[in-house]
């Protein structure tokens, strides 16, 4: 009876730890973006507008072909971007509870590592794919010295990028050595992914 506990509990590190408050930093933070881009809808929305329209850059014509001016269009695209965010900030805070009710048992911090997995990536493509790349240089943002979101964008890569790191490193997810017989989650997953393959 208690060898089964024994073996389930988490290693005395400080990676879950670190982990959970990475992830629910995250969460916090892009909670408060969306909150904001709903709540003061008006002024992101004219941000979007300008970096989409493409009229404080340098207009050169051989990429203004790429503008959209159409009102619906920059609208609609500042919609999608804050229904992500909000997705984004769902799947962080589930993952935070996750890592929460976790910290006690092992067998419970792979789910965590999961859900934090999927919300950072969200993350990680919104600002990286959605802001560096296509608003960056398709939009030519850099461009521009008023409507320029790239420094913040690259913030938030890099702090989704860390938190990524350190929810993969080992032991984070309690994986790592246990007692003879304990064997761990993540052994026993590669185990039936090498069956399967």
């Amino acid at each position: 009876m208690s060898d089964k506990s024994s073996t389930n509990r988490i290693p005395h590190t400080g990676l879950p730890l670190a982990a959970a408050t990475l992830t629910g930093v995250v969460a916090l933070y892009i909670a408060l973006v969306a909150f904001g881009n709903i709540t003061d809808f008006g002024t992101n929305q004219e941000f979007v507008r300008h970096v989409l329209a493409m009229d404080t850059t340098f207009k050169d014509p051989d990429l203004m072909g790429r503008a959209i001016t159409s009102r619906t269009w920059q609208d609609a695209a500042y919609l999608a971007i804050i229904a992500w965010e909000t997705l984004t900030a769902l799947v962080l805070i589930a993952a935070t509870a996750l890592w929460a009710r976790g910290m006690r048992r092992r067998d419970r911090l792979a789910r965590a590592r999961l859900v934090s997995t999927v919300g950072l990536l969200m993350l990680l493509l919104l600002f990286g794919a959605g802001f560096l790349a296509i608003g960056g240089e398709w939009f030519s943002m850099w461009q521009s010295k008023t409507w320029n979101g790239l420094e913040a964008a690259t913030r938030n890569v890099t702090l989704a990028g860390i938190a990524l790191l350190v929810v993969h490193l080992p032991g984070a997810a309690g994986g790592g050595s246990t007692e003879a017989g304990g064997g761990s989650t993540e052994a026993g997953e590669g185990a039936e992914a090498g069956e399967t393959a």
